[in-house]
């Protein structure tokens, strides 16, 4: 890993010290830039940084709550391995999420919110001929996040934002994925009929059919990244 993938920069961000340590080390972590099994050594995070021990105590504290690090105590701080169990727990609980929220945005939606996601998709649509794999990644990102805000309950983002965390840094290891870019754009297509026709059924349909493609393309990397897996932890 290059010392420039593991550059941390908190002046460019907002808020109190201890917040601005916490989302530079999550980002480091969601990109995949701090892999699986990565040691978090807080003397050195507190030299690079400028920081005392105290705001980064408290971040690696509430990235353990995340479940995105692990701290043995008088041992180290790593970030957190990969459980297939959980990936598929946390796919369960997206799709939940996600479907009750596109029925209701297809029942409620306004022709300026309407507007919006069109506009994401068109965007979407320009950055796959472009081949712009980082940039779809992030347009694919804000189009299910515009949907969840268009439901009108805040904490419905924030709520699906924490339940993705694992899938999110797992789908970073797929990244590009060949012909993938161009099938989401239709998976989202159709989705925004539904949501145009205000068919609920329909863009619940399309939602479901959309995020279950994601499991199935997750699956093979046990056996391509061992080293990013713990055991699985199957239920009872």
């Amino acid at each position: 890993m290059t010392n420039q993938r593991l550059a941390l920069d908190i002046n460019s961000l907002d808020g109190p010290l201890g917040q601005r340590v916490y989302t530079a080390l999550r980002n480091k972590i969601l990109t995949m830039a701090f892999e699986p099994g990565f040691v978090l050594r807080k003397g050195a995070l507190c030299e690079q940084l400028g920081v005392s021990r105290s705001p980064v105590t408290e971040a690696l504290n509430r990235l353990s709550s995340d479940g995105l690090v692990d701290i043995i105590p008088q041992s180290a701080t790593r970030v957190s391995q990969f459980s297939m169990f959980e990936l598929r727990e946390e796919s369960f609980l997206r799709e939940a999420v996600e479907i009750a929220a596109v029925a209701k945005v297809a029942k409620e939606r306004t022709e300026k919110q309407l507007t919006v996601l069109s506009r994401n998709l068109k965007m979407q649509k320009l950055l796959v001929e472009d081949e712009d794999f980082q940039g779809f990644f992030e347009a694919d990102l804000e189009f299910h996040e515009l949907i969840l805000a268009f439901t009108g309950f805040p904490r419905v983002s924030v709520t699906a934002g924490q339940l993705s965390l694992q899938l999110h840094r797992a789908r970073v290891l797929i990244l590009p994925e060949r012909g993938r870019p161009a099938e989401a754009v239709a998976e989202h297509e159709d989705i925004l009929a539904g949501i145009k026709a205000r068919s609920a059924a329909a863009a619940s349909s399309a939602m479901s059919l959309h995020l279950r493609q994601l499991m199935t393309r997750l699956e093979p990397l046990e056996r391509q990244h061992p080293e990013y897996f713990r055991p699985n932890r199957e239920s009872n």
